[in-house]
């Protein structure tokens, strides 16, 4: 007598609860692809847009070039977010030398208000650039024993029908058992680009973050040197052309640590 045996005969003679199962291991496979796709686009996107605005920030003969092209071309990645921010920082507190703009948000030394700005926004875009993290990691760590529990349960019914049927020999039990260890073989599918996914955005996020946190430290020597000078901004940019000279100056000679310039 021929069996039907496959993948159609095992969603034939599948229950509602291993149904569902392989319901959740689609889901969690649609969902790990499209962060795949979404994720590395946006990766992509961003390393191209970073290397532009440090290649045109440590080009420019001054802050203001460098606040005329935000202006003009917006927040583009998180070198730009980060610069933004900073010149914000700025803003609030020529506000408050002036007498307007009190507020929490502006209080403290000039120093401390620079750095609270930097900080959120290197918090903002590490929220951002951790998007989706938490879902492949999660189909990574989960997917395969929610396969293998639709393994155990697809063999438990195997081994009933078979049972019932009182035919024990191999043909009769080697095609149900190998349909029901499909689902193992689905949820390693699911699991595994999930795994690498996981640690190839970790890793491009880890390297993004310790470049921001590096050019934090020199935003914050160009813009903490004005404002301590004087509340106008004005005096910043004139400071500032001393500070990126000084920082290619030191690159030339064989840029210190802790210190990034292109």
């Amino acid at each position: 007598m021929e069996n039907s045996l496959g993948f159609g005969h095992f969603l034939a003679a599948s229950d509602g609860i291993a149904r569902l199962v392989l319901v959740l291991m689609v889901i969690a496979s649609v969902g790990s692809w499209y962060l795949i796709a979404t994720k590395g686009l946006q990766s992509r996107r961003l390393r191209r847009r970073s290397e532009e605005f440090l290649d045109a920030f440590w080009e420019a003969p001054n802050l203001e070039a460098v606040a005329a092209r935000i202006r003009e071309r917006g927040i583009t990645d998180p070198f730009s977010h980060l610069v933004h921010h900073g010149f914000t920082a700025i803003e609030q507190h020529n506000r408050k030398k002036t007498g307007h703009g009190e507020s929490l948000i502006a209080s403290g030394a000039p120093d401390d208000l620079l750095t609270r700005a930097l900080k959120r926004a290197i918090d903002e875009d590490r929220s951002r650039l951790e998007f989706g993290q938490t879902f492949l990691a999660t189909v990574a760590s989960s997917a395969p024993f929610v396969g293998l529990f639709g393994t155990v349960w697809g063999i438990y019914h195997a081994l009933i029908a078979i049972g019932l049927s009182g035919q024990g020999t191999l043909d009769k039990v080697a095609g149900p058992v190998g349909e029901a260890l499909i689902m193992t073989g689905l949820g390693l599918a699911v699991a595994i680009p999930a795994a690498i996914a996981y640690n190839a955005f970790a890793r491009v996020n880890r390297n993004v973050l310790s470049r921001l946190n590096s050019f934090a430290y020199d935003v914050f020597a160009f813009m903490a040197t004005g404002i301590k000078t004087s509340p106008m901004l004005t005096d910043a940019r004139a400071t500032s052309e001393k500070m990126i000279a000084l920082a290619r100056a030191q690159d030339r000679a064989g840029n210190p640590p802790g210190l990034v310039v292109r």
